[in-house]
């Protein structure tokens, strides 16, 4: 699971500073610094202020933050139609897929 990567996502995806979301959820600049960079596993309470801070139901945040491999038992069309609702959440153009099986990509 990469926590940091959702994290800088949602946060870029809002245009927002760590300080900015620091004073949104309450935590540290220095704790998301680390958060961010997976030097630390956030709790569930700081996984539920993070999602109240983007906005965002806390298993899309989860989902964001998945590996590929951690998706196992999900079909591909799952996967996709997951990731299409996941980027407009995010207010992203959700032409993009966040978990795509590079061998069914047409080149």
């Amino acid at each position: 699971m990469d926590t940091g990567k959702a994290i800088r996502l949602c946060r870029a995806q809002k245009g927002w500073t760590q300080s900015e979301l620091s004073m949104r959820t309450g935590l540290t600049v220095p704790h998301l610094s680390m958060l961010e960079n997976n030097l630390r596993d956030p709790s569930m309470a700081t996984m539920q202020a993070l999602a109240n801070a983007f906005d965002l139901p806390p298993n899309v945040l989860v989902f964001l933050a998945s590996e590929p491999e951690e998706l196992t038992g999900l079909t591909d069309e799952l996967k996709e139609k997951l990731s299409r609702a996941a980027l407009t959440l995010l207010g992203l153009p959700s032409s993009g897929l966040l978990f795509s099986n590079p061998a069914n990509r047409n080149t």
